[in-house]
């Protein structure tokens, strides 16, 4: 396995472009002062020994050597070995309604942007537990398979938005039945697997109910967690608000009756989200206490540097830029390398 360690220092690569306008600029600059003084024909008759061709030659070896220099920072290394890796802990599923109903700004600044945001504070606080999301609206969707790697946990749920589900709609029975087909195959204890739906609860497709039942026969907990208020606000997509058929403002309103009720049928536990907190880190508290079956990972580790090769490298060609004069070296004239033939 191939990694950066620091792969922020890769942003230094930026600065060639930026070296080499400044290279072309002065280069013309000269051109410029030297006109002045004659023609270029002739000055290059009177001045054998001055090479362009030398200090564009100097420039490349410059701008490789910073090249790798910056590769080198960014600290190139290889995975040399795998370890399976044993820990207690659970699965969870995370399941996010993205349906327009989730635009509603009863939340600032709006329930979808405040659920990311709390998804984003529960994978910081994860250690050995494993994680999975499935977005849905009128169909789910499988954003990220069950995995143990929060970084990029966290980078599928900064991605989560209303077109991922080209189908709109709100089908909590669907996306429950995707979750319990997205548990991995390692572990087969249903304890240590938990469904943490969060949605407004404004269900319109299907009987989740149903689904909820056959989670409970498999003895997986749902954890559901109500976002919005029963008062309800309006959905503006685009700046406009969305108006129903009879051309009246579309306001969404919290249904807690039914996330209470697939909470209580599977053993779990219904949090309403208040404007202080979404109510994750509730229920993850009350997970934790849960029994926790033995995970198994695969990590890479002892990761061979490789930075060291490519310092060389610039070290070496620094010195040949160094030695490399402007003027023609007369002992090597003979050779011809950068003279133009006659």
């Amino acid at each position: 396995m191939f990694r950066f360690a620091n792969p922020e220092y890769l942003w230094l690569l930026c600065a060639l472009p930026l070296f080499a306008a400044i290279y072309a600029l002065a280069a013309r600059r000269r051109r410029k002062r030297l006109a002045r003084f004659g023609d270029p024909a002739t000055l290059r008759e009177l001045t054998p020994d001055v090479s362009t061709g030398r200090i564009l030659l100097k420039f490349i070896l410059f701008l490789a050597a910073f090249a790798l220099v910056a590769l080198a920072a960014a600290r190139p290394q290889f995975g040399s070995k795998l370890r399976e890796e044993k820990a207690q802990g659970v699965e969870m599923m995370l399941v996010v309604d993205v349906s327009n109903s989730m635009l509603a700004e009863d939340f600032e600044p709006n329930r979808l942007e405040r659920t990311k945001y709390a998804i984003n504070r529960l994978f910081d606080g994860l250690r050995q537990d494993r994680v999975g999301l499935v977005v849905f609206a009128g169909e789910p969707k499988v954003q990220l398979p069950i995995t143990s790697d929060y970084r990029m946990a966290k980078a599928f749920a900064r991605r989560i938005d209303p077109s991922l589900v080209s189908v709109q709609g709100t089908a909590v029975g669907k996306a429950l039945e995707q979750a319990l087909l997205s548990f991995s195959g390692d572990t087969e204890e249903a304890p240590s697997r938990v469904i943490i739906l969060i949605t407004d609860g404004e269900n319109h497709e299907d009987d989740a109910l149903a689904t909820a039942k056959r989670a409970a026969e498999l003895g997986i907990r749902i954890y559901t967690i109500g976002i919005g208020t029963p008062e309800g606000a309006p959905i503006r997509i685009g700046g406009e608000f969305i108006l129903d058929e009879g051309g009246d403002m579309v306001v969404s309103k919290l249904n807690e009756e039914m996330l209470s009720q697939i909470a209580d049928l599977t053993g779990g536990a219904y949090v309403r989200s208040s404007k202080q907190s979404i109510g994750l880190e509730e229920i993850v508290q009350s997970i934790n206490e849960m029994e926790q079956s033995e995970l198994t990972t695969i990590r890479f580790e002892e990761f061979n540097e490789q930075f060291q090769w490519l310092v060389a490298a610039a070290l070496v060609l620094l010195v040949l830029e160094l030695l490399l004069l402007d003027r023609r070296n007369p002992l090597l004239a003979h050779l011809n390398i950068f003279r133009e033939k006659a």
